[in-house]
């Protein structure tokens, strides 16, 4: 609390109808007990009744003292506070003031009115300016007319998109969204390996658009994407287009709004479109990893600006991506996965699931092109109507992969001798021409499902991978 001098406070605000009634009482008060020091939030003129109200337009008085609720009353003495009423209770005001006729002739009892300081988003306001926020972050002070959004571009901060400039406020804002310390450590962050806490998490997540609710998931993203097996240095570093995915599995999907339907992979979401935007730019404004330098990809794609979404969970036929990996479907997790792009399958004529998988087949092996075995990945995304092929033929997910393994198959022949990826072939493989090669021999081949419920659509996301490195990693989000 600020430092008070003794005697009785008084706050209130002219736009609540308890301090209108009590405006008398407070000059009554005044006359019989002495100064009454007053602070007005949004009228330095009232109340007419009392001489000297302090003008607390600004709130800085009202934050100090902790105000929720006007009227509040409160007696101090010795400079520390000793009692505060809220509201109009005539008998509790006339024993607090030590005034037995105080207000005899009004109500007994009025609730008083919602503080201005807690109108949304003004408590962050008020600690950004009044307050200890025990941000750690290095402040940059700014003229008032100096434009936010075009420094931000000038200093290099932005993924080429506009983003929200992290003012102190937006960052206590979005800290409210998780119970996580700000300054824990989430790890260290490539390629330059900076430090990362969930503080500056914080801070690129309000540059990225999100909302204070998506922190959970987005602080997941993060700690998800420094497992070692995803190979996120690897995924920033190679000439490959690819670029971390964000899929998310469980309740909190639905909790936050995530896309899993129509144009899935598309614009219009925002927590679609501005989790996976986090992590981008904390591998940029923390790490180091900027474009050109560390990022030496040939082509890039637009998943380096951000590519998230939900899978689509509705229809229990199947397992979930999360359920193949041992979760349950009330736990909620965030998969990332390499990918570079999206590639439709049409097939609109199909009506029977083999029919449909020679459709699949035909595009899965053409991923990065048909003599390519060791290192391709591939999310193969099943769209709603394609998924009601599979269903009413009671075929299962496990059911589609072994068919789909089976025929998922390259003659060696067919295959370039040292162009066939990553360290080639064994030399007992080149010996036989007929001998049939997976086609994701040394990569990962994985089944989901998204989309829209109209059009018979399926697609791939492709990417670079191995057993080891570059693959799939699902993660937990903990409240």
């Amino acid at each position: 609390m600020e430092d008070i001098q003794d005697g009785l406070i008084a706050v209130v605000k002219r736009d609540c109808p308890t301090c209108e009634l009590i405006a008398p009482i407070l000059g009554e008060i005044a006359e019989q007990c002495g100064p009454v020091t007053v602070y007005s939030q949004d009228d330095p003129a009232f109340p007419e009744q009392v001489a000297g109200v302090i003008d607390d337009r600004e709130l800085e008085h009202s934050f100090h003292l902790g105000i929720d609720i006007v009227p509040t009353l409160i007696h101090v003495q010795n400079g520390a506070e000793t009692a505060r009423l809220i509201g109009w209770n005539r008998d509790e005001w006339q024993e607090f003031t030590g005034l037995e006729s105080l207000g005899a002739d009004f109500p007994e009892n009025r609730p008083g009115c919602g503080s201005r300081t807690e109108e949304p988003g003004m408590q962050y306001r008020l600690v950004a300016r009044f307050g200890n926020s025990g941000l750690a972050a290095r402040r940059i002070e700014l003229p008032p007319e100096a434009d936010l959004e075009e420094i931000c571009y000038e200093r290099g901060w932005t993924d080429g998109l506009p983003v929200v400039p992290p003012t102190e406020e937006r960052v206590l804002a979005m800290l409210d969204g998780t119970r996580r310390a700000p300054s824990e450590v989430i790890g260290l962050i490539p390629p330059n390996l900076i430090e990362c806490t969930v503080e500056k998490v914080a801070i690129n997540a309000v540059m990225a658009g999100c909302s204070p609710d998506y922190m959970p998931v987005v602080l997941t993203v993060i700690e998800a994407s420094l497992i070692p097996e995803f190979g996120l240095h690897g995924i920033l570093a190679t000439t490959n287009a690819i670029a971390p995915v964000v899929m998310v599995n469980g309740p909190i999907a639905k909790q936050i709004g995530m896309n899993a339907k129509r144009n899935v992979f598309g614009q219009g979401n925002r927590a679609n479109a501005t989790i996976g935007r986090s992590l981008q730019l904390v591998v940029r404004n923390v790490g180091g990893g900027l474009p050109g330098e560390i990022d030496r990809a040939v082509f890039g794609n637009p998943g380096k600006y951000t590519f998230g979404f939900a899978e689509d969970e509705e229809d229990p036929h199947w397992t979930t991506y999360a359920e193949d990996q041992g979760f349950t479907r009330d736990q909620s997790t965030v998969t990332l996965f390499p990918g570079d792009g999206v590639t439709p399958i049409i097939d609109h004529m199909s009506r029977t699931p083999e029919e449909l998988c020679e459709s699949y087949v035909n595009a899965l092996l053409a991923t990065y092109n048909r003599r390519q075995v060791n290192e391709v990945s591939v999310m193969l995304v099943i769209g709603g109507e394609h998924q009601q092929v599979f269903y009413k033929a009671g075929w299962s997910k496990q059911d589609l992969r072994d068919y789909l393994d089976e025929r998922l198959v390259i003659p060696v022949r067919d295959i370039v001798p040292g162009r066939s990826g990553l360290g080639g072939l064994t030399e007992e493989e080149k010996a036989d021409p007929d001998r049939l090669i997976p086609k994701f021999r040394t990569g990962n081949f994985n089944i989901i499902r998204a989309g829209g419920a109209a059009g018979k659509y399926s697609a791939i996301i492709s990417a670079i991978g191995s057993k080891t490195g570059l693959r799939p990693v699902t993660k937990e989000i903990v409240l």
